[in-house]
């Protein structure tokens, strides 16, 4: 009886934490971006709590039991514990796969593949931002309090269209790029440096960044010594490619070097800054949630339409694939693979999918095929759902917002859209979506009708 009721109050805890974060905003409107990491857990508690965290993901939100945005969902995978049928928390497993096929979280981690990245496990911060392994003066690993100071992110594709397809002029305006962003990056790193613990008792004074500091102390103590990471974002490698090899370039080897060479030029960079800063600087793909539009917007307006490159009215994030082409998901993590080595600072791959209740041995596959190559990978799945005819599955994306395509339904109050569409996800019928990301999403491919186990 009383295991009963424990596992009754673990999920009336996860219930409420849930129903907390999904009506708490912030000053601008939002709900904040909450993450929760589980999934290593093998003793009784640890088990009812990761249970509990998806089957109230599972029975949804409000009247409708709609998907919750938030919290991000991270499922943690590990050989010996819940990969493999055999491992004693393998039934978890299977319930995560149901939960990212009916509400697209969680996202899974490769205990293996994060470690050989990072050199050590952490959950992410916010959606896809990594902490490297650091060590305090005990020699224990510390991850809580540590942070990111920002981002600066380099439009690749500009500096392939101003080299008018030369190489050589490319990799010349790329030096001259890469000086702005490490003058942009340590233009931020003063700024910190002059804050003061006043300035924000949460962070400074209360523990929130692992040290409890008073008023007039120095807040530099708290991010040197490669503590904290600061970090080189880039977009577009897909379209800085098509400059020079065609927008059908991704089975060309030279021109898949040509790309990995722009991330090693990229961590060449970071470690010579690290090395003379003392701060931590990282390569992250990039958290360009509006730069995907705005930096195509901006080189439209100034070059015009460019094949494969402005003319889609946005640029691809990082390293991704091109959104476009019906490709399977093992061939898109195997392409996708290499990049995250020299950009650990920040990633993510996603697989595309058709609907997958019915066939969770087909995402079971694709996890698997992934555990010992990627770290990170992310489930779409259409998961739309209209209220006024009981359609489920994906609804069609137009000029003026997302329609049903049963009955042409496009009132927000009587359906629930989620796409993901910044690296989290969001409900564009109730928030406007970036401009652009429309033609993304028509364009995203469908190709598992049916896999088998």
């Amino acid at each position: 009886m009383l295991r009963s009721e424990q596992k009754k109050d673990i999920y009336d805890a996860m219930q409420s934490l849930e129903y907390e974060i999904n009506t708490l905003y912030t000053s601008n409107g939002q709900t904040p971006f909450v993450t929760l990491g589980f999934g290593l857990g093998e003793d009784w508690f640890a088990r009812e709590i990761q249970v509990a965290i998806l089957k109230v993901r599972l029975g949804g939100i409000g009247k409708d039991k709609q998907t919750a945005i938030f919290p991000k969902l991270v499922f943690s995978i590990k050989r010996g514990t819940n990969l493999d049928i055999t491992d004693s928390n393998y039934d978890i497993k299977l319930l995560a796969l149901e939960c990212s096929a009916k509400r697209m979280y969680p996202d899974v981690l490769n205990y293996d593949s994060l470690v050989r990245l990072v050199g050590d496990f952490k959950v992410p911060m916010g959606c896809r931002s990594f902490l490297p392994a650091w060590q305090d003066m005990n020699g224990e690993f510390v991850n809580a309090g540590r942070n990111n100071l920002g981002v600066v992110t380099l439009n690749v594709p500009r500096i392939a269209i101003q080299s008018g397809g030369d190489k050589k002029r490319f990799w010349e305006i790329f030096t001259e790029r890469m000086q702005t962003v490490k003058d942009a990056l340590l233009f931020r790193l003063e700024r910190v440096r002059e804050a003061k613990p006043e300035n924000a008792p949460i962070l400074y004074k209360y523990g929130a960044f692992g040290k409890r500091l008073d008023d007039g102390q120095d807040v530099t103590q708290l991010f040197d010594k490669e503590r904290s990471t600061i970090s080189i974002g880039y977009i577009g490698l897909y379209e800085a490619a098509t400059m020079f090899y065609g927008g059908k370039w991704e089975r060309n080897p030279e021109a898949k070097a040509f790309t990995i060479e722009v991330v090693k030029e990229l961590k060449a960079y970071a470690d010579a800054w690290k090395a003379e800063y003392g701060y931590w600087f990282s390569v992250y793909s990039t958290p360009s949630e509006s730069l995907t539009d705005r930096f195509n917007r901006l080189d439209r307006e100034k070059y015009g339409d460019i094949k494969d490159i402005t003319d889609k009215e946005y640029y691809q994030n990082s390293f991704h694939y091109d959104v476009r082409k019906k490709v399977t998901p093992f061939e898109k993590i195997d392409f996708e693979m290499e990049y995250p080595e020299y950009c650990s600072g920040g990633f993510i791959h996603y697989c595309e999918y058709p609907k997958l209740v019915h066939n969770l041995k087909a995402l079971e596959a694709v996890w698997d095929y992934a555990y010992d190559r990627v770290a990170y990978l992310g489930t779409n799945t259409p998961i739309d759902r209209c209220y006024e005819c009981s359609f489920e599955g994906e609804f069609v994306p137009t000029a003026e917002g997302f329609k049903c395509p049963e009955c042409g339904n496009t009132n927000p109050e009587t359906a629930d859209v989620v796409k993901r569409t910044c690296g989290y996800l969001g409900n564009p019928m109730k928030r406007p979506m970036v401009h652009g990301r429309h033609e993304e999403i028509t364009q995203r491919v469908k190709h598992l009708e049916s896999l088998d186990e």
